[in-house]
């Protein structure tokens, strides 16, 4: 019986043994597997970022530190114009221009208006003497006589406007009661009133009305009114 328990207490030993291997073999495995989390104490791309801050530092004092690297400099953007302070909203003062006279075929623009652009190169004496010589190249046109209509002509509207002092409605003619063509269809034959006046006077009127254009008898084509005649008389 003791020899017995001996090796059982053996065995167990062993047993105990076998299992703290394979768990110190697992824990090996599953560190070989494990991502490595990088030293971000050693900086990226040199030794650390202390010494990356030491030699930037340097470079901008003008000196060079241990495995210098060049920084592009950059040249400092240009100031704006200066503007004079002054109250909220006020028009900023315009730029300055300088005049320049215009000469014949440039295509500058004439500074004619411009005082003190003038009188810097003009004086009284030589204004006048430009005003001289526009006034010798002036060409006045008289005034000639309107020519006379010749051979036959038709009757004058203007002259029969003139002629006559009744309004258009009063009646000064005596007309035929039965008319062959109503007054709308005898005006439509003409292109304006001034031409239907012209031929009911070619044809006897204002006395006769045989193209049924007065049908009221008031000596008057149509629509036609001797009014505005009268008026551009006046």
């Amino acid at each position: 019986m003791v020899v017995g328990a001996g090796l059982g207490t053996a065995a167990g030993v062993a047993v105990r043994r076998v299992g703290v291997a394979l768990a110190a073999m697992a824990t090996i495995g599953l560190a070989g597997c494990a991502a490595r989390v990088p030293d971000s104490g050693a900086g990226v791309g040199f030794g650390s970022y202390g010494d990356y801050v030491r030699e930037r530092e340097a470079q901008l004092r003008g000196g060079a530190g241990p495995d210098a690297r060049a920084i592009p400099q950059t040249a400092p953007a240009a100031a704006p114009p200066a503007v004079a302070a002054g109250p909220i909203g006020a028009p900023l003062p315009a730029a300055t221009v300088p005049a320049t006279a215009a000469t014949p075929g440039s295509p500058t623009i004439s500074d004619e208006q411009d005082f003190n652009a003038v009188s810097a190169r003009e004086t009284i004496e030589s204004d006048a003497e430009r005003r001289r010589r526009q006034q010798a190249q002036l060409v006045v046109v008289a005034p000639t006589a309107v020519p006379v209509r010749t051979g036959p002509s038709g009757p004058n509207v203007v002259e029969y406007a003139l002629a006559t002092r009744h309004n258009p409605g009063e009646r000064r003619y005596s007309r035929f009661p039965i008319r062959f063509r109503s007054l709308e269809a005898a005006c439509a034959a003409y292109p304006s009133d001034d031409l239907a006046q012209e031929a009911f006077l070619a044809r006897g009127g204002p006395e006769r009305d045989p193209l049924s254009l007065d049908p009221d008898g008031d000596g008057f084509a149509c629509r036609w009114d001797p009014r505005p005649f009268r008026r551009a008389a006046q």
